[in-house]
């Protein structure tokens, strides 16, 4: 291995659980406003995830209020405490931006059993 290889493998979460896309997730993070620090839960489906190693990212959607949310989350970034998966989706595409488009009902994903 070289350097760069072996500082990646360093930084890397090895606790991460096992997440595809389609699947519901809470991703915590730790949010820092002023000098008091705490932590914050997001949970929605994962329409795609991106790269891979430590430049892994994936990108989770809410309908929170009527409206989408979007949010790409560093999965080995040190600000992310945890990521639990709720469901498991059954999808047979590898990025569900179609979701964009849905609205209620249409906009959920099946559950794998």
């Amino acid at each position: 291995m070289n350097l760069v290889e072996t500082l990646n493998q360093q930084y890397m979460k090895p606790e991460l659980p096992a997440m595809n896309v389609g699947d519901t997730v809470r991703v915590t993070v730790r949010v820092k406003e002023g000098n008091r620090e705490r932590t914050q839960a997001f949970e929605g489906t994962i329409i795609a995830k991106k790269h891979g190693g430590i430049n892994e990212t994936i990108t989770v959607r809410r309908i929170s209020y009527n409206v989408g949310c979007e949010k790409v989350f560093p999965v080995h970034s040190p600000s992310i405490v945890s990521v639990e998966t709720v469901r498991r989706g059954k999808v047979r595409r590898a990025k569900l931006y179609y979701l964009r488009d849905r609205v209620g009902k249409n906009a959920k994903v099946k559950e794998r059993i």
